[in-house]
């Protein structure tokens, strides 16, 4: 590493540090959110730059040139070639799960840094790890699955059970994340109106890439594009109290309809 990419990562490691010691340090309810973003992207910079490198490169030791499932069983249903920054967008969404969503928020009330760290070192030495170890073995063992993995090397018995062990903890988080989503959308015409807008944008966008006809770049855009219309245009339906109507539901309607 030359002396100036030395110097830049010195820096980010500098601000990331300062970010974090106002979050520390600030007293009371006033403090900018672009702080804690600051603190986000340095100590995610670094740990991927320098960590998560560690990890592929001395732990796992991952060989590109070796083909993945994907390419030795195209079936173009269960094991498909993707787009790596399509792969990268599934995973990202699929670490930003429950404990992300729900432990910042329980944190946040013990103040803004246990919020902050609690994403921060959970994504980084928990998530990241325990995510990117669990894909390299089911990429080296073929694609199977975490229960399909544990029957070949301990037992059929112990294999059924972390089968069920997984399906139950994966009805409990959803459980519990429905319920989060539930009371944020409750009487939250401007929320649900914006989840109406992104639920066919998906489908558009997997369309238009599953039809191989429009690049990702551009399928990116308009998803992004739309999203924001989604976001910006919920504020509107206030002036139509009509339509405002349609989107205003309790929580027991929003849990059936998730």
């Amino acid at each position: 590493m030359s002396i100036w990419k030395k110097l830049l990562w010195f820096g980010v490691a500098v601000l990331g540090t300062w970010a974090i010691a106002i979050l520390a340090l600030s007293r009371g309810e006033q403090i900018s959110a672009l702080w804690i973003v600051i603190a986000g992207f340095c100590a995610l910079s670094i740990s991927y730059r320098f960590y998560s490198s560690w990890l592929a490169t001395k732990v796992l030791v991952l060989n590109e040139e070796r083909a993945t499932p994907a390419v030795l069983k195209n079936d173009n249903k269960d094991y498909v070639p993707t787009n790596r920054w399509m792969v990268f967008g599934h995973h990202f969404a699929a670490i930003a799960g429950p404990g992300p969503l729900v432990g910042p928020v329980l944190a946040a009330q013990f103040g803004f840094l246990p919020g902050t760290l609690w994403i921060l070192i959970g994504a980084t030495l928990g998530g990241g790890v325990h995510d990117m170890i669990v894909l390299f073995a089911s990429i080296r063992r073929g694609g199977k699955t975490l229960g399909q993995m544990v029957k070949e090397e301990i037992g059929p018995g112990v294999g059924l059970l972390a089968l069920v062990s997984v399906l139950a903890i994966m009805i409990i988080l959803l459980a519990v994340l429905a319920l989060v989503v539930v009371q944020a959308l409750a009487q939250s015409p401007w929320g649900v109106f914006t989840i109406a807008v992104t639920i066919p944008l998906a489908l558009i966008m997997g369309i238009a890439l599953r039809t191989g006809k429009v690049s990702v770049l551009v399928v990116t855009i308009f998803g992004l594009l739309g999203l924001a219309f989604g976001v910006w245009g919920g504020q509107f339906l206030a002036h139509f109290p009509a339509i405002e109507a349609w989107f205003r539901h309790d929580q027991k309607w929003l849990a059936w309809a998730i």
